[in-house]
C-alpha cells in the first residue's frame, strides 16, 4: 500500500465520520450513479444494510475473550497466584496443579462465551442473506438482492408479509389512498395495525411507480433511537420543501399487513435503523446480595492477609529459634540460604498460595448456577401461568432473583395493571343531560356477578360448545347450563379475535339508552342541518385514529403455517358455534327485562351463520384471505356492520367507536383524506379528512379537522381530558337552547366529575366551526410546522393550540376500566408483608380514589389526606403541619404500640412542588410514615422521579410495576421492574426485567418465590463461607507445628478435589431446592416476608457467626486427630487422610443441620458426595506410587480404613465441632422462636388444621378473606364532624387556591382551608 493510498483512506474515515456526526443528513438517489464504484457513490459515507452483532472472529476470539474474563478481578486473583507459584522460592506445591482450577473455570467460560456468539453469527448470516427487491436502472425494474447490498438511497419494494429491510422514507403503496398497514410488533410489541401515509408529489406513481422520476433531495436528522418521532422534509428541484415525519417512514424490523406492496427510499440502513439502535442488549443489574457479598469478599481478603502475615511472621521466629542450620533446610546451588527475614517475606507469598480457597472462587459459579435453577422453578409455575392469554412468568434479569425477597415499595400503574384495560361504556352526558344506561350497567352487573361466582375453563380442544336459551327468554329462570354456555360463548368470540386488540364481546356490545335513541330519531327528523346529538356520536365515530377492515378478512400471516393445528380448531369451533340460531348478542340481550323495541340499533350477532356445511367452509377460507386494503367508497355501500373490524391503538378509541356503533353511527372506512359514516337512516357521509391533530401527553387531547359533506363547513371535533376542553370553551353550543340548558359546561364538569367518584374514565367532546379564511391562514403555518426540522413538535403543538380554541362543548362520556381479579386480595397481602404500595397514575384524583378504595389501597379507617394546591407556599404549609400532627399522634402516651394508618392522595401539580429541591425531604418524611400513596394526574416523568427519589432518599428496595410504554421510565428506574403483557403492547415488559400476565401474579411471586430465592442464596453463600474458611483453617493450624514452611498434609490433588467435586453439588442444591416453608403458609402468613426486608438474614453479624463457628470447627477438625497421634510415628499423610475425613463429614452434616426441606435429590446428593469421596480418594491412594514424591499417599485409606481408631476419630471429631451449633439452634427455636419457626412448626400440620389456623389468625388481624370487588363510590359524607388536623393558623397562608380532604373513619366530608 503506497503513502497516497493511506492517506487516501485516512481522509475518507474522516470525512464520512463527519458526514455521519451531522445533525442533517442530506441523501439522494443512487440510480445515476449505479454501477459506479464505491468511492464515487454520494451516500458513500453511511453505512450499508448489512449487520454484525458478533462479537469475535476466528483471529481474535482467544485475546478478546481472555480480556473481557480477565476485568473479573477475581480471574486476576487466580491468575496471578498461580503464576507466583510458578517461582520456586514462594510455590506452595506444583505448579501444573495449581493451574488445574482457574484453566477449568476460564475454559468453560470460554466455550459458553463462543457457543453464544456461534448463534449470533448464524443469525446474522441468515438475516443479511434474506431476499428483497431493490430497484436497478440497468434492468428497469426490481430486482431480488440480499439485505445486506442495500444502501441508502436505494429504493426498495416490500410486499405483503414481508418485513421491511431497512428504514423507508415510503412515496408509494399499492392502496388509491396512499396507505400502507404495517404492524410493529417486533419493535414494541403491539399487534394492531398502524397506518402510514406516502409523501405526496416526489415521484411519478401513476400508472406505474417510477423511482427514476425521483429526482429531490431528502434531509432528514441523523439516527437516533426514538420510535415515534422522525424528522424530514424533501427538497424538490423547484426548491418547494415537502414534510415528512414518523406517519410517512416504515421502520426496519416491520412486517407491512393488508397492503398488496408499498416502496419506499432507504433513509437509514443497518446499524443506524432506528430498530438496531434500540437493540441495546440485555441491562445487568447487581442485586443487594451481590453488593453485600462483595464486602464480605473484601473481609475475606483482609483474614487472608493477616492469616499470611501471622505465617510470615511465625516462620521469622521460628527461623530465629533455631540455634543452626537444620538438613531440611536445603540451600540453593551456591550453597547459600536465604536469611530469616527474607525467608519471611518469601513465606508471605507462599501461605497467599496455599490458603487462596479462603477467597471462593466456585462461589461465583456456584451463585450463577443456583439463580439459573431458581428462575427455572419460578417460569415453570403453574400458579404463574396465564390461561386466556397462554403466558407465563419471564425472567429477564437473571441476576436479581433475590431481590424479590427483599421488596419494601411497590409502585404500580392504575390502568392495564391494575384494572382490565378493557373499556366498557357505561355512561354519557350530551348538552347538559345525563343518559345513564342503565340497560347496559344492569347487563355488565350479571355478567360480573358470574364471573365471581364460577370459573370455569373452557377448552375447545377436550368437549363441543353447547347452545343455551334463546336470547328472548328473558322472562325464564336462567340455569347453572346457561352462566355455562355464556361464559363458553364468551371466550371462543375473545379467541376468534384475538388478533384484534381490544375486540373482546363486553367491549365491543354496547345496549343503547332508550331516552337518547328517543333524543337521536328526534334530531334525525328536525329541520336544523346540525343536531348537537348527531354531533356528538359523529364526534365519536370520527375523533380517532382506528383503523377499519372487514371481520370476514382474516390478517394474513406470514409463518401461518407454524400455527395451523390450533388455528383450525378455532375455526372448527367457529363453525359450531355459528350453525346455533343463538348469537354472541344473547349474553347481552338476556339480561334486558323487556322484549326488544324496534328503535333498538343492536346487531344481533358478529358473525353470519352459513346455511350448510359448504357455505360454512367458504366462510372458513374468507377468513384466511388478507384484505389489502381498507375499504373503499365503492365498497362501502356493500358492507354490513356485522362485516366490520376495527383495529384501535388505545382501548379508549375502541370504546366509543363501539358505543357510536351501538347508537347507528358505523364508522366504515378511513383513509388518510376521507372518513366514512353510516348514520342511523342508512345514509352515509364521506367527511374530507383535511388534519388530523394527534394526541400528546402535554396536551391531552387530539382533533381532526374534516370538511362536512352537508353543509361544506369546516368543523374541528376536539376529544380529550376535561380541563384540557374546558379552558378552551368559547359560547356556548346551542344559542337556541333556554334556561338552564345553556349552562351546558356547568352541568357536564358536574356529570365528570360524578363520573370519576364512581371510578369512571372520562373524555370530554367539542367542536368549532372553522372559517375558510382562517383555514387558509392556518394552513400556512400547519404545512412550515410540518417541513421543519429544528423544533418541530413544538410548532407542530403550536399550530394545533392555535386552532383549538373558543370549542363549543358536545359532551361527555364515562368508559369503566375494571378492576382485575384478586387485585384488592394481592394488595392486602402485600401490604401485610411490609409493603408500602404506591399507585401512579394520570387519571383524575375522583377516579382514581374510588379504585383506591375499590382495591383496598385506601382502607375506610384511614386517614386520606387529599393534597392539591397551586402554589408552593401552600405545599410547604401542607406538609409541615401534616408531619406536626403525625409526630403529635407518635408522642402520644396512649398510642404505644399502634400505627396511625395514614394515606396521602395528590395531584400532579401539587408532586411536582412537593420534589421541589427544598421540599423533597419533607415530603420524604410524610411518604414513609404513609401506609400508602396515591398520586393522581401524574406524567411518565414524574413516575420515574418520584421512584428514583424514594429509592435514594429512604434506601430502601423498589419495585415498579407496569403495563404501558408511560411506564417504561419508572420500570427502569426501580431496582426491579415488571412489567405485564396487557392490551397496550409489550414496550413495558421489553424493558422490564420480570415480565406477568396478572397482576395478582405479584402475591406469589414476591411472597413465595422471593421469600425462597432470597433465602435459600443467602444461606447458601454464608455456607459457602463457612465451608472454605473451615476447610483452609486446617492447613493454617498445621503450620503451628511445620514451622510456618507451607508445608499441606493433605494430598494436593485432594485438596483440588475436596473444593470441585466432594463438596461442590449439595450447597448448589441446597440453594435450588431448599425450603424453609410452604408456599401455603407464606401466602396464608404475609407477615413472613418481613424477614428478608432491610438487612434480612444475611448480615453482618450472621456472617461473623458463621466465620466464628467455622474457626471453632476447623480447631476441633486439626486437634483432635492431633491430639490421638500425639507422639506416635505416623507419617503426614496418615495424619492428613482421618483430618481430611473428618472435616468432610463435618461440613456436610452442618449443610444438613441448614437443610430445612429434605427431598430425594438432597439425599442422593449428600450421600453421592460421600460415596464420592471413598471411591476416588481409595483409587487415587491405590494407582498413586509417585504422585507427590517424596511423600506419596499410597494405599494410606486403605491403611486407615483398617484401623478402628480412624472410625473413631471421625466421629468423635463429628461429634464435638456440630455439638455447639446443634445447641444454638435447639436453644433458639425453644427460647425465642422466629417468626420463621413459628411457620415451620405450622407447616408440621395437617392440611386442614392449618388452614383453619390461617383463616383463625386472619380473622383475629382483620384481614379476612377478600372478595372481588367492584368500582363503586366511597361511602357517603355523615353529618359528623370531619377531623381537622391542621391549625387554624393555616388559612393565613392559603386562600381560595387550596383544598385539602381529610377523610377519616367515618369522616369524608372535605375541609376546605
Amino acid at each position: 500500500m503506497t503513502k497516497r493510498s493511506l492517506l487516501t483512506l485516512v481522509r475518507d474515515a474522516l470525512r464520512g465520520q463527519r458526514a455521519r456526526d451531522r445533525d442533517l443528513r442530506n441523501l439522494v438517489s443512487n440510480l445515476p450513479y449505479e454501477g459506479l464504484e464505491r468511492s464515487k457513490q454520494p451516500n458513500r459515507y453511511f453505512q450499508s444494510n448489512g449487520i454484525k452483532t458478533t462479537k469475535y472472529t476466528l483471529l481474535t476470539f482467544v485475546p478478546m475473550n481472555l480480556y473481557e474474563q480477565f476485568h473479573r478481578l477475581a480471574n486476576i486473583y487466580f491468575v496471578g497466584l498461580v503464576i507466583l507459584n510458578f517461582f520456586p522460592v514462594v510455590n506452595a506445591f506444583q505448579p501444573q496443579v495449581a493451574l488445574i482450577p482457574i484453566c477449568v473455570i476460564l475454559a468453560l467460560t470460554a466455550l459458553k462465551d463462543a457457543w453464544e456468539d456461534f448463534r449470533r453469527y448464524q443469525s446474522d448470516r441468515k438475516l443479511n442473506n434474506t431476499p428483497c427487491l431493490v430497484y436497478s436502472r440497468r434492468e428497469k425494474q426490481f430486482a431480488e438482492r440480499c439485505w445486506k447490498d442495500v444502501q441508502v438511497g436505494d429504493f426498495v419494494k416490500v410486499a405483503c408479509n414481508e418485513i421491511i429491510p431497512a428504514d423507508l422514507l415510503l412515496l408509494h403503496t399499492s392502496d388509491p389512498n396512499g396507505v400502507c398497514h404495517i404492524e410493529t410488533a417486533n419493535l414494541d410489541g403491539e399487534t394492531n395495525l398502524k397506518q402510514r401515509t406516502v409523501v405526496h408529489g416526489v415521484c411519478v406513481t401513476h400508472p406505474e411507480f417510477d423511482p427514476e422520476s425521483f429526482n429531490s433531495r431528502v434531509v432528514c436528522e441523523k439516527p437516533n433511537n426514538n420510535l415515534n418521532h422522525f424528522k424530514c422534509y424533501v427538497e424538490k428541484p423547484d426548491e418547494e420543501k415537502v414534510g415528512a415525519g414518523i406517519e410517512s417512514l416504515l421502520l426496519r424490523g416491520c412486517t407491512v399487513r393488508n397492503t398488496d406492496h408499498a416502496a419506499g427510499f432507504v433513509v437509514y440502513a443497518g446499524h443506524e435503523t432506528k430498530s438496531m439502535l434500540n437493540n441495546s442488549g440485555p441491562r445487568y443489574k447487581r442485586s443487594k446480595l451481590e453488593r453485600k457479598l462483595n464486602v464480605d469478599v473484601l473481609f475475606c481478603v483482609i483474614l487472608l492477609f493477616a492469616m499470611c502475615l501471622i505465617g510470615s511472621l511465625g516462620h521469622y521466629l521460628w527461623r530465629l529459634s533455631l540455634p543452626d542450620v537444620p538438613p531440611y533446610l536445603v540451600a540453593d546451588g551456591n550453597g547459600h540460604l536465604d536469611s530469616p527475614s527474607l525467608s519471611s517475606f518469601y513465606m508471605f507469598f507462599t501461605m497467599i498460595i496455599l490458603l487462596q480457597i479462603l477467597i471462593p472462587i466456585s462461589l461465583y459459579v456456584s451463585i450463577e448456577l443456583v439463580k439459573m435453577g431458581q428462575i427455572f422453578f419460578i417460569t415453570n409455575d403453574v400458579d404463574l401461568y396465564d390461561e386466556e392469554t397462554d403466558s407465563r412468568v419471564q425472567c429477564k434479569a437473571l441476576n436479581i432473583t433475590e431481590d424479590l425477597g427483599q421488596v419494601e415499595y411497590i409502585f404500580s400503574d392504575k390502568t392495564g395493571t391494575l384494572t382490565e384495560n378493557k373499556m366498557l361504556f357505561r355512561r354519557c352526558s350530551i348538552m347538559g343531560t345525563e343518559f345513564p344506561h342503565k340497560e347496559n350497567a344492569v347487563c355488565l352487573a350479571d355478567l360480573d356477578e358470574l364471573e365471581s361466582e364460577e370459573e370455569i375453563i373452557f377448552n375447545q380442544h377436550q368437549r363441543p360448545l353447547q347452545t343455551g336459551r334463546s336470547p328472548h327468554c328473558e322472562d325464564s329462570n336462567p340455569g347453572d347450563t346457561q352462566h355455562r354456555d355464556r361464559r363458553r360463548r364468551s371466550r371462543v368470540a375473545a379467541s376468534s379475535q384475538s388478533d384484534v386488540a381490544f375486540s373482546s364481546p363486553l367491549e365491543t356490545e354496547v345496549i343503547p339508552d332508550r331516552k337518547l335513541l328517543q333524543q337521536i330519531t328526534r334530531g334525525e327528523n328536525s329541520s336544523r342541518k346540525t343536531d348537537p346529538y348527531l354531533d356528538f356520536f359523529l364526534a365519536l365515530a370520527i375523533c380517532n385514529t382506528v383503523v377499519v377492515s372487514m371481520a370476514t378478512a382474516r390478517r394474513r400471516r406470514a409463518s401461518a403455517s407454524l400455527h395451523s393445528s390450533q388455528t383450525s380448531s378455532v375455526l372448527d369451533t367457529l363453525t359450531s358455534l355459528v350453525k346455533k340460531k343463538d348469537s354472541l348478542s344473547c349474553i347481552f340481550t338476556s339480561c334486558r327485562s323487556k322484549p326488544k323495541t324496534e328503535d333498538s340499533v343492536i346487531e344481533e350477532s358478529h358473525f353470519h351463520p352459513p346455511a350448510d356445511k359448504k357455505e360454512g367452509t367458504d366462510a372458513i377460507s374468507r377468513h384466511r384471505k388478507c384484505s389489502l386494503h381498507v375499504l373503499s367508497q365503492s365498497d362501502v355501500s356493500a358492507v354490513t356492520s356485522a362485516d366490520l373490524r376495527y383495529e384501535a391503538e388505545s382501548p379508549d378509541e375502541a370504546a366509543l367507536v363501539y358505543a357510536a356503533k351501538a347508537y347507528g353511527f358505523v364508522l366504515l372506512a378511513r383513509t388518510p383524506n376521507s372518513v366514512t359514516v353510516r348514520l342511523p337512516s342508512g345514509d352515509e357521509l364521506v367527511f374530507e379528512v383535511l388534519d388530523t391533530l394527534t394526541f400528546d401527553s402535554n396536551r391531552k387531547r387530539m382533533s381532526v379537522l374534516v370538511k362536512h359533506p352537508v353543509t361544506k363547513e369546516y368543523v374541528l371535533y376536539t376529544k380529550g381530558a376535561d380541563y384540557a376542553i374546558m379552558e378552551l370553551l368559547g359560547t356556548p353550543y346551542a344559542e337556541h337552547f333556554k334556561g338552564k340548558q345553556k349552562n351546558v359546561a356547568t352541568d357536564t364538569q358536574h356529570h365528570v366529575d360524578c363520573y370519576a367518584k364512581e371510578g369512571l374514565r372520562t373524555l370530554c367532546f367539542a367542536k368549532k366551526i372553522v372559517s375558510e379564511k382562517m383555514y387558509e391562514d392556518w394552513l400556512v403555518g400547519r404545512q412550515r410546522a410540518l417541513a421543519a426540522i429544528d423544533n418541530r413538535e413544538e410548532l407542530i403543538m403550536e399550530t394545533a393550540g392555535q386552532l383549538e380554541t373558543n370549542l363549543s362543548l358536545l359532551g361527555a362520556t364515562g368508559i369503566e376500566d375494571r378492576l382485575q381479579e384478586s387485585v384488592p386480595d394481592t394488595i392486602v397481602a402485600l401490604r401485610e408483608a411490609g409493603i408500602q404500595v404506591w399507585v401512579l397514575t394520570g387519571d383524575k384524583p375522583e377516579t382514581a380514589v374510588n379504585i383506591g378504595y375499590a382495591c383496598r389501597l385506601l382502607e375506610e379507617e384511614d386517614l386520606v389526606i387529599n393534597m392539591s394546591c397551586k402554589n408552593k407556599l401552600t405545599c410547604t404549609a401542607i406538609l409541615d403541619c401534616t408531619l406536626e400532627e403525625v409526630k403529635r399522634y407518635n408522642d402520644d402516651p396512649r398510642n404505644v404500640d399502634t400505627t396511625q394508618n395514614i394515606s396521602v392522595v395528590i395531584d400532579g401539580p401539587t408532586l411536582t412542588m412537593a420534589l421541589s429541591p427544598d421540599l423533597r425531604d419533607r415530603f420524604m418524611e410524610l411518604a414513609r410514615r404513609c401506609r400508602s400513596v396515591l398520586c393522581c394526574r401524574v406524567t411518565p416523568l414524574q413516575k420515574s422521579r418520584v421512584v428514583k427519589l424514594v429509592r435514594e432518599k429512604l434506601k430502601v428496595m423498589t419495585l415498579a410495576v407496569g403495563d404501558g410504554a408511560n411506564d417504561v421510565n419508572m420500570i427502569q428506574a426501580a431496582d426491579i421492574g415488571i412489567g405485564i403483557s396487557g392490551q397496550e403492547g409489550m414496550q413495558a415488559v421489553m424493558a422490564s426485567d420480570f415480565a406477568i400476565s396478572r397482576f395478582k401474579h405479584l402475591k406469589k411471586l414476591l411472597l413465595v418465590h422471593g421469600h425462597w430465592c432470597y433465602t435459600r442464596l443467602a444461606n447458601m453463600i454464608i455456607y459457602f463461607f463457612y465451608k472454605n474458611v473451615a476447610y483452609v483453617n486446617l492447613l493454617f493450624w498445621y503450620q503451628f507445628f511445620c514451622g510456618f514452611s507451607g508445608t499441606a498434609m493433605i494430598d494436593y490433588w485432594l485438596m483440588i478435589f475436596f473444593n470441585l467435586f466432594f463438596t461442590s453439588v449439595p450447597p448448589i442444591m441446597f440453594g435450588i431446592m431448599d425450603r424453609d416453608v410452604s408456599a401455603e403458609v407464606l401466602l396464608g402468613v404475609p407477615e413472613l416476608y418481613r424477614t428478608g426486608q432491610g438487612k434480612g438474614e444475611y448480615n453482618f453479624l450472621t456472617f461473623w457467626i458463621s466465620i466464628l463457628d467455622a474457626f471453632y470447627q476447623s480447631l476441633v477438625c486439626f486437634f483432635v486427630p492431633y491430639l490421638v497421634y500425639q507422639g506416635s510415628d505416623v507419617d503426614i499423610f496418615t495424619f492428613g487422610t482421618p483430618l481430611n475425613t473428618s472435616s468432610l463429614f463435618v461440613i456436610l452434616l452442618h449443610l444438613s443441620i441448614e437443610i430445612k426441606a429434605w427431598t430425594v435429590v438432597h439425599w442422593v446428593v449428600m450421600l453421592g458426595s460421600v460415596l464420592l469421596y471413598f471411591v476416588v480418594t481409595l483409587a487415587f491412594s491405590a494407582i498413586c506410587v509417585t504422585c507427590n514424591p517424596p511423600s506419596n499417599p499410597y494405599w494410606i485409606l486403605q491403611s486407615q480404613m483398617a484401623d478402628p481408631t480412624f472410625y473413631l476419630i471421625c466421629i468423635l471429631t463429628t461429634v464435638v465441632a456440630l455439638l455447639p451449633r446443634c445447641t444454638f439452634h435447639v436453644l433458639r427455636n425453644s427460647i425465642a422462636p422466629s417468626p420463621l419457626i413459628h411457620a415451620r412448626h405450622l407447616d408440621q400440620k395437617e392440611p386442614s388444621a392449618r388452614a383453619q389456623w390461617i383463616q383463625e389468625w386472619r380473622s383475629m388481624r382483620g384481614g379476612g378473606p377478600v372478595r372481588r370487588s367492584r368500582l363503586s363510590p366511597p361511602p357517603s359524607p355523615t353529618s359528623e364532624t370531619p377531623v381537622d388536623i391542621f391549625p387554624d393558623t393555616l388559612g393565613d397562608v392559603t386562600g381560595d387556591d387550596f383544598t385539602l380532604n381529610v377523610i377519616s373513619e367515618n369522616h369524608r366530608r372535605p375541609v376546605h382551608t
